[in-house]
Order: structure tokens, then C-alpha cells, then sequence
């Protein structure tokens, strides 16, 4: 404790130092002169639109315009630009990326909301995105980040953070694009966007197409079947292989607004993705994942009155998932149960499955949505927001396999690849599933005088499984001089248990636990927000965190189950610089410094990157000519207790891309190099691939955007 305060108080004073150090150089006459020039507006952090130095959250804003010069091709590179967030492929699915916040994550990422126009994207099944979940840019207006909980606005799953992704309105699309970028691994994007409006009615269509073999040179040696083959004498595995990567996503989306009325519409197919490093950390080269979502999102917002605006939002999130693992390979010798488990107790015989270890699970996730908002600005410096909603998951199951109850016993010696339907059945791996829940909120951003402004707010949850829970958060922002502003937060957030966690079945791997609790947490926050001249912003902010209850599984005899059995302390901090240098070249830096721990054993908390940095620079040669460099630093990162494996190891890792303009900017030409000094790194893996997960290696892309 005496080292944190220490951390804090020297970050403290050196901020202080700087702040006094600088000449005010502030100009008068924008719409926001006390903040300099026109800052950027965030919602996601209140439901209402807040300079976001004055937010009561930790925010950042990504427009289109910074995703265009970065370079990026999907969601997951956009991410890396915030401080303290950080993507690792996921150890338990599929290699999806981990959003680590802070220090918190886990394998399916359900601590960190994602929203898509303000609507939950999150899969039931486990509380995260859809399996294998890439998401194109090209229609993307802006991306807001809130670092930090989020349940007094957004209920669950609000935890470590929110991300808002918010897609182009009609009038943005108004001037069309298509374009085509091909690059490396035989990697291909198109895309398509339109737009109309005709006084109050308006139209936007997008499409989006990306498909890639992946980088076939991210090559594992030994995977968790090499392991079985010393023991047992055979060699089904097929390491040294590359981790399937390989991928074909359409984003499809229609909107349409008419007055107060708008009616968003998405569709997104995975089809036939590499399954990463296996579905039991064992190469497989055979199966693939398909997934698919479809949100409909029906929205009224109306001002009723000069002081009192209404909103209503509906919407509905189908989500399927149909996988094929060969979870073990062809020639594989398992130890069985009497269960028809491999590895499961008692032991029954040593069975050879001529054609691999086969599983074939579906499942169809629905989540159906009410929310009613008020937001009433009539009493002075008060602007009052209460919200109440309904929501209820439902899931149900397929599943096909040639192991487990109900299939074999492990007296069979030999088994084929010949697949038996469980589903229906008690044998199959989840059963159909149903939680409702409500909510009431209220929030107050009252705004004590020129220089002070407070907000509270509180949202209780009432859920049909777990019972209520209540999350408070508290916000004193204090215009301290006329380029500084200080906040001081607190709040507190909770997530859900999935369905997986709550309900599994016939899986060696893990058996659910209905008695699960949600995961807690409390978090204060310091933040300043430093603009000395119109262009430079320092920002900096400070944490300490407290999380409670985590779910994680617990092996007791011959059972593996979720239990609520982990605590994590955690503090940091982050430091934001934006700096316009001259009209052709500007730059953003942050610096994220973190230090999270097992509460229990004092031990830090694996594969949390201690510190990491990111640099963009962005030049413009000529009007028709610009280019960019982003750099970042992964560095500090320990193994789990009672790994020998060697430290994991730091990376850099350079992008770079290259614009031209031509045609009076209705052709847009760029050159995008990715990992520009083909630079090996990775990430870390469990011990079953004790060589770590590889990143791509340089990928390189061209570009042509046609505007009409």
C-alpha cells in the first residue's frame, strides 16, 4: 500500500510540476473556449452527449478520420491506440482477441462491453463476442471508449470498460465509397457504403467483405497431442503446423430514419474460420467455425418539451455458432471414463480414435431488449437522466460428437469418425437456457457553479437467476484553471455469469455451477486533463481498483467447475499527449503503466503487460499526399505461478501507411505495411504450446477507394 501511494503521489507531483511550468495561452471565442477549441463530445460515458474532459468516466473518442490514417483493416487494430487496453490472443478460444483493461481479463473476454450504436453485441453462451469476431472499419464513424465500470449506465458486463462502436449516419454517407485492398496471406477487403437523405427520411447501406488463409508462417512445434504421444506411444500430432488463422467476414448493415424514428439493421457471417490453436490446444487443420449475428434495433427520440427529451430503444441480437473441432487427431489414443470423457475418472480403457476426436456443438443465442430513457434539463445546472429496461437471454443446443455419455464408454478399443446426435438428450453438453431481468437507473450531472460540476448516479439490476445488485458512481470535476481540468471518480460495476459458466454439462473441461454470484468490482480514479495551448493535450490518469468474486475453475478430485474464487488488486496509470506540431505533421503518445495482482497470493496477475507505449505520427507532404507511422511496446509480462518457462518476451512493433489523393480526392490510392520490420513476437500460451502464440509476420497491402 505504502508503494502505491508513493506511485500516486510522485505521478501526482510531477504532473503538477509540469502544469505549473507552462504559459497559458488560451484564446477566447470557440463554442468550447474553456476547454480549447471544439473538444470532442462522448455519450458513452453518461447517455448524454459531455465534453469529454468532463465526462465522469475515463474516455477517448477514435473518429474516422484517425482510423483512415492509421492504416488499420479491422476493430481489434483500432483498439491498441487506447492506453491500458491490450489485445492477446485468446489461451482457451480460438485465439480470439483478449481485451486486457488494466490488468483484467480472461479467455472470453466477458469483463469488457462492447456496443454497436449504443446495443449489446455480447454472445450469452459466454458472455463475450462471437467466436472467432472481426469487425471491418470502413463504415465506422467513430469508436468511444470509456477505461473503467460502467454498470450505473450500462448494467452488466460494464466491468473493466465499454467500447461503443457508432457507424456512419446517412448524411455522412451521403458521398459513397467503394474500394478494394488486397494484401498478404492471399488477404482480401471490399467494401461498399451510400447514403441518402430527402428532408426528414434518410437511408445508409454499407457492405463489407474480408477474407485471408492467414499467415501460414506462424508455426507451432509442439501442441497438448505431442504430450500424448510420448505418453502413449503414437504420433497423431500435427505440430509443427501454423495456427489457423484463416477467415471470410461479411458486415452487412441498413439503416433508415423517418422524423423521430430509426431502424438500424446488421448482419455478420463468419464462414469457416480457422479454429487458432484447437478447441483442446491441439493443431487442427480440419476444423472451422461459422458464426453469424443479426441485430435489428428500433429507436423513438423526441423532445417533448424545451426541457425534457424521451427515448425508447428495441432491439433483438440473434446469435448462431456452429463449430467443427477435431479436438484430438486422427490416430489419437485417449484415456476414457466410464462417461465416454477422455481424461475423466473413473478411468474405463485407453481408446484410439482412428478418426480423431470429433465434436460438432450449435448453439442459437437470442437477446431481446426494452430500454425507456428521460432526460429533463428544466431545473437550473441540473440535467437529470432516468432510465428503465427489460432484457431476456435465451439459448438453445445441438451437439454432435463420437465420445461422451450416451455415445461410448471407453471399453470400445477403437473408435471411428462416425458422429452421434445428443441433442435433446440429457447427454448433450448445454441444455435450453432462459434468464429475464429489469433495471432502474438515475442519474444527475448537476453543475455546483462555473468551475465545479457533480454527478451521481445508481442503477439496480434485477436478475431472474442471481438475484439484485446495486451499482453507485460518483463524479467531482473541478475546472481548476482555465486549460486544467481535475476529476475525481468512483464506481463500482458487476458481470454476469454465462450460461457456460452457470449450466455446463457432460464437459471434462468444465461443469457449470448455478450457484455462481456476479463479479464485483470498485474503482477510484485521479484524472487531469492539461491543454496548455490549442495544440497540446496532456492527459493522466490514476486508478486503484478492487475486484471481487471472480469466476474461475476449481479442480476438486476428479471435477472441473466454475466457482467464484478469485480477488484482484490493481493500480496504474495512464499518460495521453496530443500534439498538433506544425499544420503538416501532428502526434498522439500514451504511456500505461499497470500493476495488477492476486489479492489471495499477493503474485501478478499473468500476461498483463506492466508497461507498454504507443506513438502515431501523421504527416501531410501535400494536399494529396500524407502518411503515418504508428509504433507500440509490449513489455513486463510474467508467467502464471509455477510456469519455468522462460520470461515472456517484450515486443515493438511498427505500421505504416502511405496516401494519394487524386482526381480532386475522388480516388483515394494507399500502401499499408503491417509489422513493417517483420519483427517476431508473441504472446503468451499455456504450457501445452510451450512455444507461445506468433504474430503475423509483414504483411503488405494496396489499396484503391473510389468516391462518388
Amino acid at each position: 500500500m505504502k508503494k502505491r501511494l508513493s506511485i500516486l503521489t510522485l505521478l501526482t507531483s510531477l504532473f503538477a510540476q509540469v502544469t505549473a511550468a507552462e504559459e497559458n495561452n488560451f484564446a477566447p471565442g470557440s463554442e468550447f473556449a474553456d476547454f480549447f477549441g471544439e473538444e470532442a463530445l462522448v455519450s458513452i460515458a453518461t447517455g448524454t452527449h459531455t465534453p469529454i474532459s468532463k465526462a465522469p468516466s475515463v474516455a477517448s473518442v477514435i473518429n474516422a478520420e484517425t482510423i483512415s490514417s492509421m492504416g488499420v483493416t479491422h476493430l481489434f487494430e483500432v483498439l491498441e491506440r487506447i492506453p491500458g487496453l491490450h489485445l492477446m490472443p485468446s489461451d482457451l478460444s480460438r485465439l480470439d482477441p483478449v481485451l486486457s483493461v488494466r490488468g483484467i481479463q480472461t479467455g472470453f473476454n466477458p469483463q469488457i462491453l462492447i456496443l454497436l450504436n449504443g446495443i449489446e453485441l455480447k454472445h450469452n453462451y459466454n458472455g463475450g463476442l462471437a467466436f472467432t469476431f472481426r469487425m471491418p472499419v470502413s463504415n465506422v464513424s467513430r469508436i468511444e471508449v470509456i477505461r473503467g465500470p460502467g454498470s450505473a449506465v450500462y448494467g452488466a458486463d460494464a466491468f473493466s470498460g465499454v467500447i461503443n462502436i457508432i457507424t456512419r449516419t446517412a448524411a455522412e454517407n451521403q458521398q459513397g465509397a467503394a474500394g478494394i485492398r488486397v494484401g498478404s496471406f492471399d488477404s482480401r477487403d471490399t467494401w461498399l457504403r451510400k447514403g441518402f437523405v430527402e428532408d426528414d427520411f434518410s437511408v445508409s447501406f454499407s457492405l463489407d467483405n474480408q477474407t485471408s488463409d492467414g499467415d501460414s508462417g506462424r508455426i507451432v512445434n509442439t501442441d497438448l497431442q505431442s504430450t500424448f504421444d510420448d505418453l502413449y506411444g503414437t504420433s497423431a500430432s500435427e505440430a509443427p503446423n501454423a495456427l489457423q488463422t484463416g477467415y471470410d467476414v461479411t458486415n452487412l448493415q441498413l439503416d433508415l430514419s423517418l422524423g423521430n424514428w430509426s431502424w438500424k439493421n446488421w448482419y455478420w457471417k463468419q464462414d469457416s474460420a480457422g479454429v487458432g490453436q484447437g478447441g483442446s490446444l491441439a493443431i487442427d487443420s480440419t476444423g472451422y467455425q461459422n458464426a453469424e449475428q443479426f441485430l435489428t434495433h428500433l429507436n423513438y427520440d423526441k423532445d417533448l418539451t424545451n426541457h425534457f427529451n424521451f427515448k425508447a430503444d428495441l432491439s433483438y441480437l440473434r446469435t448462431v455458432s456452429d463449430s467443427y473441432f477435431l479436438l484430438f487427431p486422427e490416430g489419437s489414443a485417449l484415456p476414457i471414463g466410464s462417461d465416454g470423457n477422455a481424461f475423466s475418472d473413473p478411468f474405463s480403457g485407453l481408446v484410439t480414435f482412428t478418426d480423431g476426436y470429433i465434436g460438432n456443438p450449435y448453439s442459437l443465442a437470442e437477446t431481446t431488449r426494452l430500454e425507456l430513457a428521460g432526460i429533463y434539463s428544466g431545473y437550473d445546472n441540473h440535467t437529470i437522466r432516468i432510465a428503465s429496461g427489460w432484457s431476456q437471454d435465451k439459448i438453445r443446443t445441438e451437439e454432435y460428437k463420437n465420445f461422451g455419455p450416451g455415445v461410448i464408454d471407453g471399453s470400445e478399443g477403437t473408435v471411428d469418425g462416425t458422429l452421434t446426435n445428443v441433442s435433446g438428450s440429457a447427454d448433450i453438453y448445454l441444455q435450453p437456457q432462459r434468464r429475464t431481468a429489469y433495471f432502474l437507473s438515475a442519474q444527475d450531472q448537476w453543475q455546483l457553479n462555473n468551475d465545479w460540476s457533480f454527478t451521481a448516479g445508481l442503477r439496480w439490476d434485477n436478475y431472474s437467476d442471481f438475484g439484485n445488485t446495486l451499482n453507485p458512481r460518483l463524479a467531482l470535476v473541478w475546472l481548476t484553471q482555465h486549460n486544467l481540468t481535475t476529476r475525481l471518480l468512483y464506481g463500482t460495476a458487476f458481470r454476469a455469469p454465462s450460461f457456460s459458466e452457470q449450466h455446463l454439462i457432460n464437459n471434462p473441461a468444465a461443469l457449470g455451477n448455478p450457484d455462481l454470484k456476479p463479479e464485483e468490482i470498485e474503482t477510484y480514479e485521479l484524472a487531469f486533463d492539461y491543454r496548455p495551448h490549442f495544440d497540446t493535450n496532456l492527459r493522466l490518469s490514476l486508478y486503484s481498483y478492487t475486484a471481487t468474486d471472480l469466476i474461475d475453475t476449481v479442480t476438486t478430485g476428479s471435477m472441473i467447475q466454475y466457482q467464484n474464487i478469485g480477488n484482484q488488486d490493481g493500480y496504474g496509470a495512464e499518460l495521453e499527449w496530443d500534439w498538433k506540431i506544425n499544420p503538416q505533421l501532428s502526434l498522439n503518445a500514451n504511456y500505461a503503466y499497470q500493476h495488477a495482482t492476486n489479492a489471495d497470493t499477493n503474485m501478478p496477475v499473468a500476461n498483463v503487460p506492466q508497461h507498454s507505449t504507443y506513438i502515431d505520427l501523421n504527416y501531410t507532404l501535400s494536399p494529396n499526399w500524407s502518411g503515418s507511422l504508428q509504433h507500440y511496446w509490449i513489455g513486463s509480462r510474467e508467467r502464471e505461478e509455477g510456469d519455468n518457462r522462460a520470461k515472456v518476451s517484450d515486443y515493438h512493433w511498427v505500421n505504416a501507411k502511405v496516401t494519394h489523393d487524386m482526381l480532386k480526392k475522388q480516388v483515394r490510392l494507399a500502401l499499408i505495411v503491417k509489422n513493417l520490420f517483420d519483427t517476431y513476437a508473441s504472446e503468451p500460451s499455456s504450457s501445452s504450446i510451450p512455444d507461445d502464440y506468433p504474430l503475423e509476420g509483414r504483411s503488405i497491402w494496396a489499396e484503391i477507394e473510389y468516391r462518388f
